[in-house]
């Protein structure tokens, strides 16, 4: 049974939603190219977003062949391209701030957003890396913007081995992924049994990376 949200304890519901400076930022430095920045509470005031987007997002439930079988993919989905307006001015504004930010970097804009809901903790995403395209052969970056509960985000590089770093991302946190880390490492979004309050992450990508 899907869990109510529990607002954040950190967060003034008068105040309405606001973003941090990105100058917060703090990069870890991970093994073959690939790092991960990430700031907490970039988003303050995230859960009336979060309450917005579970009614106005193009939520569609989709299905994947496994093997000899069809089976439900254990998550809800929406995709902005880069021509489709975003369905909150939020989000808009999250991804104009992370290409101004990241642009140096970079050397381009983010234009496309993902957004996937994780209703309870049955709902996961399984190891893998934005590999689709461009990603399988060029470093890039995708930023995350999480929503909602606290679900962590679990990082291992490819072919095992080496560290494993778990960050815990809810209620307006931001992790970005860049360097090799789609070619050489893996993410996921494992199951738990214990309760856990519904999220909603947001991945903001570059051109041609799925």
């Amino acid at each position: 049974m899907e869990q109510a949200l529990q607002a954040s304890l950190f967060d003034d519901p008068t105040a309405g939603p606001r973003f941090a400076s990105l100058t917060g930022v703090r990069r870890r430095e991970l093994a073959g190219g690939a790092w991960v920045d990430v700031l907490p509470g970039w988003l303050s005031g995230s859960d009336s977003l979060f309450t917005h987007l579970t009614t106005s997002a193009a939520w569609r439930a989709e299905k994947r062949r496994m093997y000899d079988r069809v089976i439900s993919v254990p998550r809800l989905v929406a995709f902005y391209d880069r021509e489709v307006a975003l369905p909150h001015p939020l989000l808009a504004r999250a991804r104009d701030l992370l290409s101004e930010h990241y642009r140096p970097e970079l050397r381009e804009a983010f234009t496309t957003a993902g957004l996937c809901w994780y209703r309870d903790g049955h709902d996961s995403v399984a190891w893998h890396g934005d590999t689709i395209g461009r990603g399988a052969t060029e470093d890039t970056m995708v930023a995350i913007l999480s929503l909602g509960a606290a679900r962590p985000l679990a990082l291992r590089p490819r072919g095992g081995g080496g560290e494993a770093p778990r960050f815990s991302l809810g209620h307006g946190d931001l992790l970005v992924m860049g360097g090799s880390c789609q070619r050489t490492w893996e993410h996921a979004v494992p199951k738990t049994t214990r309760p856990t309050g519904p999220r909603i992450s947001v991945q903001f990508r570059t051109r041609g990376v799925r």
